[in-house]
């Protein structure tokens, strides 16, 4: 198939009572997609990735450590992650999230990386 096509990403199993469901969705050696549901007062705990990684969140309100940032998070929040960046997330309702892993990147030299500016929303 040349193609995966999900129609509704909020929609989801249910999740155990106290805990995190996660389901990838794509992968292959460049990329890897999952979906992530956080049950209200869940919390992944701080750790790093290898290589880079976007963060979208699709629903839901909470938390996350980016480096030693705290930012708020709810429906349509986007964070972007350098390799080995730290960083956690904490669920104060159900969050549903998707996490991209871009595989195959080298980190930057200078460990410094310019990100694009903030996006402000018009209605």
């Amino acid at each position: 198939m040349d193609y995966i096509f999900h129609d509704n990403l909020a929609c989801h199993g249910p999740i155990p009572e106290n805990g995190i469901l996660s389901r990838t969705l794509q992968s292959d050696e460049r990329s890897k997609v999952v979906l992530f549901v956080f049950a209200p007062g869940q919390e992944l705990s701080a750790h790093t990735a290898p290589m880079p990684a976007t963060l979208f969140f699709i629903s839901g309100e909470g938390t996350v450590k980016l480096g030693a940032d705290t930012k708020e998070i709810a429906p349509g929040a986007f964070a972007y992650m350098t390799p080995k960046l730290e960083h956690a997330i904490k669920a104060r309702t159900e969050v549903v999230m998707l996490l991209t892993m871009v595989k195959g990147v080298a980190p930057p030299a200078s460990g410094v990386v310019e990100i694009g500016t903030k996006l402000v929303c018009f209605e």
